[in-house]
């Protein structure tokens, strides 16, 4: 077996005489405090809005940063093997000073923009300084090569340190913005909740808007990604059904982007309230929700309340619409089953259309004669009663509700 060897390439500065080196790297070093400075002041020149941290000392933290850099990048000629690695970037500064940046909401384009500045900068006063010195050209264009991937290290520290301030800042408006909704989301009992949602959803940078729906999802998997809501929706996934609270549910283009957004789920949006009532709403997407869960309501999409009255008014008081059930329908009571449901769909049918037996049959698909027979039969079942308005309306509201349960069929009016 035969044993490999990794070659490296012999650096330039290996041929350069040390004392050539030492008078470079003294020089370097010894210019290094002024650079840095001319470099800093460039830098606010053509970036006059990054803001000027002071260290402990007073001394910006930004230029003992630029001065620390160029020290360490020279101070490796002098006391390292220049073939066994490049320079690398001092710890720890550069990882702040990016963290720094994306604490003050500046893009990582800006900078790495001002690290080039630096740079450029940098190297045509070490190039200078290299002619002085008689440094050969091979040497300098592989210290220029160097530089660059020097910046490389700088750009990289930043670059970590300004992804540790986006997760902070991202987890920390993840928590307000969880309060913000635990409070919207909260019956108000007393005190002036206009006022605490006010000042909570500032905190979030939310505008308070006028009106809210709240929505209520089913995951389509366990894992399912976040949907794409957009920032002005609030969207909470840590409840086994997530929640989403909809500022202006019907502005302009805002029921088009969540259709699109949340294709592949299901769940019910409750309807729009005044942020203060957000509770309400909420209650009606979970009512809705157990309906579709029961096959009352249509899954396998994000139905909207709104559009959903009905079933909602008449399927959620399930008890108190099966004791009116009782007490209404006592005359089918004695009926064959399948007498007493036609008997059902031909008064429901009549107390919709108002109409006589033609209408009727029109609705059901049967023979007006048919009809005429029906209606006498539930006359003397019902007597004089069928006449009160009020029963009649009894009777309508637990036969649709009964329609809606699938208990019984006949055709709706389209509305």
């Amino acid at each position: 077996m035969t044993a490999s060897r990794t070659v490296t390439a012999r650096s330039a500065w290996h041929d350069v005489p040390r004392s050539q080196v030492h008078r470079f790297a003294e020089t370097a070093m010894a210019e290094a405090p002024g650079l840095a400075e001319e470099i800093m002041s460039e830098i606010q020149r053509e970036y006059p809005e990054l803001p000027v941290v002071l260290d402990d000392s007073g001394e910006p933290m930004a230029l003992v940063g630029i001065r620390r850099a160029i020290e360490v990048f020279v101070q490796h000629l002098v006391h390292a093997d220049y073939s066994a690695g490049r320079p690398t970037a001092p710890p720890g500064l550069f990882h702040d000073f990016g963290r720094g940046e994306g604490l003050h909401g500046r893009s990582l384009d800006s900078l790495q923009a001002i690290y080039r500045l630096g740079v450029r900068m940098a190297w045509r006063r070490l190039a200078e300084i290299g002619q002085r010195v008689d440094i050969p050209p091979p040497a300098m264009y592989e210290l220029a090569d160097a530089g660059y991937a020097y910046l490389d290290g700088l750009v990289d520290q930043s670059v970590r340190g300004y992804a540790e301030a986006a997760a902070r800042q991202a987890g920390e408006r993840l928590r307000l913005q969880r309060r913000l909704m635990e409070l919207l989301l909260t019956e108000h009992h007393r005190g002036d909740p206009a006022e605490a949602l006010a000042e909570r959803a500032a905190r979030v940078g939310w505008p308070l808007p006028g009106k809210v729906a709240v929505g209520v999802l089913r995951r389509p998997a366990r894992e399912a990604v976040a949907p794409a809501v957009g920032q002005e929706v609030l969207l909470d996934m840590e409840y086994e059904q997530p929640r989403m609270i909809i500022p202006e549910p019907d502005a302009a283009g805002r029921p088009e982007l969540l259709q699109r957004a949340l294709t592949g789920w299901s769940g019910a949006i409750g309807p729009p309230v005044p942020p203060v009532d957000a509770a309400k709403s909420l209650r009606w997407a979970e009512a809705a929700l157990r309906l579709m869960e029961r096959g009352l309501l249509p899954a396998g999409e994000v139905l909207h309340c709104t559009q959903h009255t009905e079933a909602l008014v008449l399927l959620q008081p399930e008890e108190l619409i099966d004791d009116l059930a009782l007490k209404c329908l006592a005359p089918l009571a004695h009926c064959a089953p399948t007498n007493g449901r036609r008997l059902a769909e031909t008064l429901l049918a009549w107390l919709e259309t108002r109409g006589g037996a033609p209408e009727v049959a029109a609705r059901l698909g049967v023979h007006p004669q048919t009809v005429r027979y029906r209606l006498r039969q539930i006359r003397e079942l019902w007597g004089d009663e069928i006449d009160d308005p009020d029963r009649r309306f009894e009777l309508e509201l637990v036969l649709r509700a009964q329609r809606l349960r699938g208990e019984l069929g006949g055709t709706r009016a389209r509305r």
